[in-house]
């Protein structure tokens, strides 16, 4: 979540979860589902195997669109 910018509540939205779901499978007070995997692999446009390999390579393979900072901004938004 910290190389694209997103935050739990994002993310919550994402898996049809609460924001404290989230934060307790982040703490792992409990498990990520595979469910939970597949999701977000294809929300960020990587593979399952990819997420679950860790950080490092999920951030390796993190898609340039995205990473934070580089999404495009639309006209008028403020960063």
């Amino acid at each position: 979540m910290q190389a694209t910018g997103d935050s739990q509540r994002s993310v919550a939205e994402v898996l049809g979860i609460t924001q404290t779901q989230v934060s307790r499978r982040q703490s792992g007070a409990t498990s990520w589902s595979l469910r939970d995997a597949d999701v977000l692999a294809s929300h960020y446009g990587i593979g399952v195997l990819d997420l679950l390999s860790g950080p490092t390579r999920a951030c390796e393979v993190l898609p340039e669109d995205r990473r934070r900072g580089t999404r495009p901004v639309p006209k008028g938004a403020v960063r």
